[in-house]
């Protein structure tokens, strides 16, 4: 199996080195790794690509590569430029330091990388490490995520749908807030809504006297509906959440046109 890591956090990232280390167990002895991952950090992209300037690209090791821009224009490299010839058989992204759950699917750079990857026609999966006060001091605050890492995507790979649909399938995945030892299993989820928690902006003046605006984020720990993704999470479970690129309310898509007639 060759399989194409990327992530948001950046080349140095430690969750990218967990990823590696996921990967590498996945692909197996015969298989590869190769990792286009941004030179920056690019928390918060989405889904954004590098459309009005070019991406600059430097191969630091073997099959190792980082890439002036978003995840999704790694993902793109990786399949266009590193991978022209012999492309990945899957894509995984992350392991992100914080929960891309519920609203923070939206803004994810993790998650972005997998909807190109999946536009792209490529089985692609998103990993997030959930932070809180039962992991955030522990000697490796991704312990869920290494541990449990391997067994989710051979899980994913091997027993879930993967479709031909014109917008494919791709699955988000996040690990709960407490140590390995501690996480319950797997439960397959929608994604949530934190009633109390938006981002938002805060002003600051520079010492110069300029203003600044900072943004920030809202309370994660904040409780979502049951069934969802972070109160999955908060209980201790592995959250995956099957999404679409897709997102027309199709329910919606009736009443609508009865209304513009």
């Amino acid at each position: 199996m060759r399989i194409l890591i990327t992530n948001d956090d950046g080349i140095n990232a430690p969750g990218l080195k967990v990823l590696t280390d996921i990967a590498n167990e996945v692909a197996g002895a015969d298989g590869e790794v190769w990792t286009v991952a941004p030179a920056f950090e690019q928390s918060g992209v989405g889904h954004c690509i590098s459309y009005t300037h070019p991406t600059m690209i430097a191969q630091l090791e073997e099959r190792r590569f980082a890439a002036e821009g978003s995840p999704a224009d790694c993902v793109i490299a990786g399949l266009y430029d590193v991978l022209k010839d012999t492309p990945p058989d899957l894509i995984l992204s992350g392991v992100n330091r914080g929960n891309n759950a519920a609203e923070n699917t939206l803004y994810s750079g993790t998650v972005g990388a997998c909807i190109e990857g999946a536009l792209q026609g490529v089985r692609s999966i998103a990993l997030s490490q959930f932070y809180g006060p039962d992991n955030a001091k522990l000697d490796d605050p991704f312990e869920a995520a290494a541990d449990h890492g391997v067994a989710t995507v051979r899980a994913l790979m091997n027993d879930a749908l993967w479709d031909d649909a014109n917008y494919k399938l791709f699955y988000n995945v996040n690990f709960p807030p407490v140590p390995a030892s501690q996480v319950k299993g797997m439960a397959a989820t929608t994604q949530g809504f934190r009633l109390n928690t938006r981002f938002r902006a805060e002003a600051q003046t520079s010492p110069t006297g300029r203003k600044f605006l900072w943004v920030r984020g809202g309370p994660q720990h904040e409780p979502t509906a049951p069934g969802t993704d972070a109160a999955a999470n908060l209980d201790g479970y592995i959250s995956v959440t099957p999404m679409r690129a897709d997102l027309t309310d199709y329910d919606m898509a009736a009443t609508l046109e009865d209304v513009l007639k």
